[in-house]
């Protein structure tokens, strides 16, 4: 169970020792988990990590220069993309199925374009491609939230969740969940590192509509996610990601936010295993 997973580290050619968990089942190729801004080993849902573990072998990690890892925080999506090729290379991992959650599904696209055959199926949780309309940055009510230092349950629920009492309540279900691990939790992200990864989110949504064509280049299957009250990634986005990838199938998920995966973790689960099946 990901809440008993030992913290390991593996140092990689790049000098950076990096920080991960792994649980599940043998699999091949192993699920690898990619975190929102701001995310560290502790916010993937445990209830989820569980689930898709009951079938696949699942990783997380942090990237460079976040929480238990060393190295400089990267600042832009591209610098992302190779700090995770690089930390599959030192664990011996030529290709990855992928889950990449807000900017984790960021790094997933670039990834697939910069070195496709590392990338085998990827699913797209609550993100956007690059250069979409109306994703350069978050608006002001989200980003007060996003940026709070230390986060608390309030923020949370504001950023992640639907505005709506089943919403709310599946989120205060999931802090319960999030603070289950009593032992070896990872740091918080530092003021510096969350800088820098706005710096990346910032960047990715600069408008382009040129650089939406980039992912014609993405041929791998593509499962797109998210919640049909996204206050952080504008839900048309998804449906933008549909029309556009060639090989993709997407789902929204009713009453609920940008932790979509987490209110609905159980059919989130499902229809994930489903597709990488």
């Amino acid at each position: 169970m990901y809440v008993d997973a030992p913290n390991k580290t593996i140092e990689a050619a790049n000098g950076v020792t990096y920080a991960y968990r792994r649980c599940g089942t043998s699999h091949s190729p192993p699920l690898l988990l990619l975190q929102h801004f701001r995310g560290t080993l502790e916010s993937w849902d445990l209830a989820l990590v569980d689930a898709l573990a009951a079938e696949r072998d699942v990783i997380a990690f942090d990237n460079a220069g976040v929480a238990l890892s060393t190295g400089q925080v990267c600042h832009t999506v591209r610098d992302l993309a190779g700090d995770t090729l690089a930390f599959m290379t030192a664990l011996g991992l030529s290709q990855v199925d992928v889950l990449g959650h807000s900017m984790g599904g960021f790094t997933a696209q670039e990834m697939a374009l910069l070195r496709p055959r590392s990338v085998r199926r990827l699913v797209l949780a609550a993100t956007a491609p690059r250069g979409a309309p109306g994703v350069h940055g978050y608006t002001e009510n989200v980003l007060a939230h996003a940026v709070y230092d230390p986060p608390g349950a309030e923020n949370y629920l504001y950023t992640f969740f639907s505005h709506t009492g089943t919403s709310q309540r599946s989120g205060l279900e999931f802090f319960g969940r999030y603070i289950e691990r009593e032992h070896e939790r990872d740091l918080p992200v530092t003021a510096a590192a969350r800088d820098a990864q706005y710096d990346a989110v910032a960047e990715w949504g600069v408008p382009d509509h040129g650089a939406l064509q980039r992912l014609e280049g993405i041929r791998q299957p593509v499962f797109v996610a998210g919640g049909d009250h996204d206050s952080v990634i504008p839900p048309h986005v998804f449906h933008l990601l549909g029309g556009l990838l060639p090989d993709v199938r997407v789902k929204i998920y009713p009453d609920s936010g940008h932790g979509f995966l987490f209110q609905h973790h159980q059919e989130f689960a499902r229809d994930v295993l489903d597709f990488l099946s």
